[in-house]
């Protein structure tokens, strides 16, 4: 049973909330996010909250004999629906991650399996790229070493838009891929893997950091060779003494890398914050899809199958070249309903 005390706060807070905004008074950004997240849940308790008045409404007139059997055929109508209303409700009434709309921070290193695992990597790269640009998503790279192969030894990039982190966070972990490698002259199939890291980003209000705490180094930038190469001393390397974390930049303008550093910096710093508190809370949660562990195998793609297998909830799809095309969205969408599902037994339990 949806807990009608809690719908009749929600749905004042969201009346203030658009009183407040009419009157534009306070921080506009902070009530028109806050706003914003709450017009789904408040138009699913409105239809709800329809819905038993117009069972109420049927069942008054069947004291009418005229009307008695209309009544009842609309009272059967309206309780067929109850029961996908209050799911809806429910799913709208889910604690939500306070980071699901930011943009992220994206990491790729390779892991085991050499040059091959390097190339892997690379394929990782494309295929985020061409999924930020199916969902309409900007996508900057801010750091990338290569391989002479055109392998991937490390990428950095920020990837913005609305509700980034909420569709990319489950991709953080071990990606393991079974292929012949380009450099096997032999035919035989190698397994290696490529870690990915989704980090939402932080925000000025998030970490503040003591200006004493960094060691910022100016460097010539390097780059894939010939014209491409920066030569005056504009890469930025910051090293936040306290944690031992190091972050560069390799943009033109000196300035420019300082400001991305800093916010790559400080969006590492709200991860470990967001690390921890996960850490903290109840062992029950940690099995969650979406944890957030970075060493979890959670996917292989075997491209002699042209199969992608998620580990974590068993999904197997035959559309490897799909996927690896930027179409990720079955996935999430999967990987979210499990997470959603997960919660709502926690709820009930």
């Amino acid at each position: 049973m949806v807990p009608l005390d809690k719908l009749n706060e929600i749905t004042q807070r969201f009346e203030y909330l658009e009183a407040k905004m009419a009157e534009g008074g306070g921080d506009i950004a902070r009530l028109g996010r806050e706003y914003a997240e709450l017009r789904p849940v408040v138009e699913e308790i409105r239809a709800y909250r329809q819905l038993l008045d117009d069972l109420e409404g049927a069942e008054a007139m069947l004291d009418d004999p005229e009307m008695r059997e209309l009544a009842r055929e609309e009272m059967e109508a309206l309780e067929a629906r109850k029961p996908e209303l209050e799911a809806n409700l429910q799913l709208a009434l889910l604690p939500k991650d306070e980071a699901d709309n930011r943009s992220v921070i994206l990491e790729i290193r390779p892991g085991t399996g050499g040059e091959e695992a390097a190339l892997f990597a690379g394929d990782l790269l494309r295929m985020y790229q061409r999924h930020a640009e199916m969902k309409g998503w900007s996508f900057e790279i801010i750091e990338m070493s290569q391989t002479e192969l055109g392998g991937i030894k490390e990428l950095v990039a920020h990837v913005k838009g609305d509700g980034v982190f909420a569709r990319m966070k489950f991709e953080s972990g071990v990606h393991r891929v079974q292929r012949v490698p380009e450099t096997e002259s032999g035919g035989r199939i190698h397994t290696s893997a490529a870690t990915v890291a989704v980090l939402p980003e932080a925000e000025d209000v998030d970490i503040q950091i003591d200006p004493n705490a960094l060691r910022i180094d100016t460097m010539r930038a390097s780059g894939a060779g010939g014209q491409h190469v920066n030569t005056t001393d504009s890469a930025v390397r910051i090293t936040h003494l306290p944690t031992g974390i190091v972050v560069t930049s390799s943009e033109k303008s000196q300035h420019r890398n300082r400001e991305i550093a800093m916010q790559v910096l400080k969006t590492r710093l709200f991860d470990m914050e967001r690390q921890k508190a996960h850490d903290a809370r109840s062992s029950a949660r940690a099995a969650m899809v979406g944890s957030g562990d970075r060493s979890e195998r959670i996917r292989t793609y075997n491209f002699p199958q042209g199969r992608m297998t998620d580990h974590r909830i068993g999904l197997t799809l035959y559309k490897l070249d799909q996927i690896m095309g930027g179409d990720l969205d079955e996935i999430t969408d999967a990987l979210t309903a499990d997470a959603q599902a997960t919660l709502l037994a926690e709820m009930e339990g």
